[in-house]
C-alpha cells in the first residue's frame, strides 16, 4: 500500500532563522508565534493534520497559513485591517465634559473629582480611551497642589529682607536661618521592627507607644550648611526661644548675626525685644506670614525627620534627644551648604502670577 507524504512547503530565502525567531520570542503575540510554527513544520514536510495536533489549531487553519505564506511570505502571516471604519472619540468632548463646573463631577455622582472609570460611564467608551486622551493633554484629576496666600502687608518688604540675606550677605556678617519644630514624638513600635532582607524592605507595625514629647530649636548658617541645635526645650516659649539664640550667639561670637526667623508671637516678646536691645550685634529678620518656604532651616527639618525621627523607636524623651543629637553631629561633619537661587523679583512675579490665577477661577 502506498503511502502519503506531505509536499514541503518551499520556505523562501533566509525566512526559517526569522520565524524560528518568531516562535521564541516572549514580546511576539501567541497567534503569530503559532502561524510562525506552523510555516517551519510545513516547511519540514509534517502531513497537515499532524500540523493541527502540534499546535492545537485545525486542518483549515494550517491550510489557510501555508497558503497565505506561500502568496506573502512571513508579510501574510499578520493579521489583516479588519473591515469597517474605526470608531472615532471626540477628545474634545472629553476634554469639555473634565473640565465642566471646575472639574468636578455632578453632585449626584457623589465624587470629589472625575476617574477614567466614572468619566467612561458617563460619556459611553472606555475607561482606557479616557486616560489615554487625559494622558495626551497632561490632564489629571487626581492630583491636587495646596497653596496659600500670605497675608502680611509687608510681604515684599520682608520677602526682599530675607532673599537679600542670603544672596547677598553682608560684609562680615553670619546669616542663620532659625526655627523650632515642636511636638516630636518619641514613639516605642509595640511589635518589634523586622529587618531589612533581600526583596523585602524593613517592616514595622503601625501600633505604637507615645513616650513624651520634644522640642527641636535649629539654627543654619547659610554660608556653611552647619547646624546648632538643642532638643532639650519641653515647651515652646519666649524663655526656651531666648535661651537658644543666646546659645546661637555664643557659637559665633564677635560678629554681626543675621538671624532669619517666622512671626510667631514669642519671638517678639518683650523679653527678646529687651536682650536684643543689649546685644546690637544680633538683629532678627522676619519672613512674611505664611512664608514659612523661605526659611532655610526647614530643609533640615525635612531631612533629620526623614533619616533619623521618623523610622525611630524610643522609649523615653531623653533616648529620642540622643539621637537627634547624634544625628546633627554627623550631619555637621559632611554638610554642605543649600544654594538659594531665586531672586526677590522672580518670587514677588510668581506670587503675583498665582494670586492673579487663583482670582480668575
Amino acid at each position: 500500500m502506498a503511502m502519503y507524504v506531505a509536499e514541503a512547503l518551499e520556505l523562501r530565502e533566509g525566512d526559517r532563522s526569522k520565524l524560528d525567531s518568531l516562535t521564541r520570542s516572549s514580546s511576539v503575540r501567541a497567534g503569530l508565534a503559532t502561524r510562525a510554527r506552523i510555516v517551519l513544520l510545513a516547511g519540514d514536510g509534517v502531513p497537515n493534520t499532524e500540523i493541527a495536533e502540534r499546535t492545537g489549531t485545525s486542518r483549515p487553519t494550517v491550510l489557510k497559513w501555508r497558503g497565505r505564506y506561500r502568496e506573502s511570505g512571513i508579510d501574510g502571516l499578520v493579521d489583516e485591517p479588519r473591515p469597517g471604519r474605526e470608531p472615532v472619540i471626540d477628545e474634545v468632548s472629553v476634554l469639555a465634559e473634565t473640565l465642566a463646573d471646575k472639574g468636578k463631577p455632578p453632585a449626584q455622582v457623589g465624587a470629589s473629582h472625575w476617574s477614567t472609570r466614572l468619566m467612561a460611564d458617563r460619556l459611553g467608551i472606555s475607561f482606557a480611551s479616557v486616560a489615554r486622551i487625559w494622558r495626551k493633554w497632561n490632564i489629571q484629576p487626581h492630583r491636587v497642589e495646596t497653596f496659600k496666600f500670605s497675608t502680611d502687608p509687608q510681604l515684599e518688604a520682608k520677602l526682599r529682607d530675607v532673599v537679600g540675606l542670603y544672596l547677598d550677605p553682608p560684609a562680615g556678617a553670619v546669616v542663620v536661618s532659625v526655627d523650632e519644630k515642636s511636638q516630636i514624638q518619641a514613639l516605642d513600635r509595640t511589635q518589634p521592627i523586622l529587618p531589612l532582607r533581600p526583596g523585602i524592605p524593613e517592616q514595622q507595625t503601625h501600633d505604637y507607644i507615645r513616650n513624651g514629647t520634644t522640642s527641636l530649636f535649629a539654627a543654619l548658617e547659610v554660608a556653611t550648611g552647619k547646624v546648632t541645635a538643642d532638643a532639650c526645650y519641653p515647651r515652646h516659649t519666649n524663655v526656651e526661644f531666648l535661651a537658644f539664640i543666646k546659645l546661637v550667639a555664643k557659637a559665633h561670637p564677635r560678629v554681626r548675626l543675621c538671624v532669619v526667623c517666622d512671626n510667631y508671637a514669642t519671638h517678639k516678646h518683650p523679653n527678646v525685644q529687651a536682650w536684643l536691645a543689649k546685644n546690637l550685634r544680633v538683629t532678627l529678620h522676619f519672613t512674611p506670614t505664611s512664608c514659612s518656604w523661605l526659611n532655610m532651616v526647614e530643609i533640615f527639618f525635612g531631612i533629620i525627620t526623614r533619616q533619623a525621627i521618623r523610622r525611630g523607636t524610643f522609649t523615653d524623651v531623653t533616648e529620642l534627644q540622643t539621637a537627634i543629637r547624634t544625628y546633627i553631629d554627623s550631619y555637621n561633619e559632611r554638610a554642605k551648604p543649600f544654594s538659594w537661587t531665586k531672586t526677590a523679583d522672580e518670587l514677588l512675579d510668581k506670587i503675583k502670577r498665582k494670586s492673579i490665577n487663583n482670582t480668575q477661577h
